[in-house]
């Protein structure tokens, strides 16, 4: 594994427009960033993958060991919205997509866990398609065909939309001020609509009901939704109070709530002491031996968390917390990689990186893309 410097291509910004990339720039500053790309050997990409597959598997069993043992408690769960959890588990619904959050530098130890983006991971778009177009393009004197990458997300999207018996429509929701949900819920509209299935979009604030059923703006039942909105959210709402009552299928699932907790990060290392892809992680701090890094159950984005030297702000310091062994990111000529493993349909699917000046990943943090030869 190593970080290579690059000359961006000279058109990038029209060709992230003809893709519909429309959040290749936030805030003025790239956030696609193709002054780097990450190299990886084909035996890296393995462990990788075998790693993401791994971690799935505990974790899935991990999931229904709290269901059977009564946890919602400890993960930070509320009763009401832990029965809709699982219930939801043990209907097994089916899953979609997640992404693992790996810190590894392509050494001899494993790719260790940070935590499990299960709920309404972003950064799929860029991983599936941008990324993938850029390696169409890449020419480092031996040959774009000399290269590959990890990455079957497209093709494995749209053959789990349809395995997921959704036919005939699925709607997508998310809320309406983010560029980036829009852009996400917009990408996956398309997997489904390539899998058979019609996929109107409406705004979290178009979802309507009528005491029985919720409704699109036809006022035709939801059969099926995609909501990129979290479920710790989404059940703290009035309109969280209606999902029992309704047949609606919703994606994620709400059993995802689980693996969603950071909580869950002690249950996994409960549950698998010492576990070569696993940091040790408590409830309380101190247990570790080691220097800890303290985060927010259902924090985001980097927010409030607290590790040797470092600080955040944000609005989720009133939750309870739980404290993982601290692994600071490797540095790369000054960048910190988080390497994000995705998960389609409960199989390893590719790879996106996100790298950032600081040890600490956040919404500014850019995305770079990789190949393996």
């Amino acid at each position: 594994m190593e970080r290579r410097s690059l000359d961006p291509r000279p058109d990038r910004r029209d060709r992230a427009r003809r893709m519909g990339f429309s959040f290749a720039d936030v805030g003025g500053e790239p956030y696609w960033d193709e002054t780097a790309c990450y190299r990886f050997t084909e035996a890296e990409i393995d462990t990788l993958e075998a790693a993401t597959a791994e971690i799935e598997r505990i974790s899935r069993a991990a999931v229904d060991y709290a269901v059977r043992s009564g946890l919602g408690g400890p993960l930070g769960i509320p009763d009401g919205a832990w029965r809709i959890a699982t219930r939801s588990w043990e209907r097994q619904e089916p899953s979609l997509y997640g992404r693992l959050d790996l810190r590894w530098d392509g050494g001899s130890g494993a790719p260790k866990l940070l935590e499990y983006n299960a709920d309404t991971p972003t950064a799929l778009f860029e991983a599936a398609v941008v990324q993938w177009e850029w390696l169409q393009c890449l020419d480092d004197g031996r040959g774009p065909e000399l290269h590959d990458q990890f990455n079957s997300l497209h093709e494995k999207l749209i053959a789990a939309w349809g395995a997921m018996g959704l036919s005939p429509a699925v709607h997508f929701c998310c809320a309406d001020e983010s560029v980036e949900d829009r852009g996400t819920v917009d990408y996956l509209r398309d997997t489904a609509m390539q899998a058979g299935l019609a996929a109107p979009f409406l705004t979290m604030e178009q979802i309507g009901w009528n005491g029985r059923d919720f409704t699109d703006l036809d006022e035709a039942p939801i059969a099926a939704m995609f909501k990129l909105y979290p479920w710790d959210w989404l059940l703290r709402e009035g309109f969280g109070a209606n999902i029992p009552k309704a047949p609606t299928r919703w994606i994620e699932p709400a059993w995802r709530l689980i693996p969603s907790s950071k909580a869950f990060l002690s249950l996994l290392w409960h549950l698998n002491p010492d576990h070569p892809n696993l940091l040790a992680a408590h409830l309380e701090p101190g247990k570790t031996g080691r220097p800890e890094i303290s985060k927010p159950l259902w924090g985001r984005e980097g927010a409030n968390i607290s590790a040797p030297g470092i600080e955040t702000d944000g609005p989720y310091g009133d939750q309870p917390r739980v404290w993982q062994e601290y692994a600071e990111l490797p540095c790369f000529a000054g960048r910190y990689p988080v390497l994000g493993s995705w998960i389609v349909a409960g199989e390893p699917a590719g790879l996106g990186i996100r790298e950032d000046a600081t040890p600490v990943t956040r919404d500014s943090s850019r995305f770079v893309p990789h190949y393996f030869d």
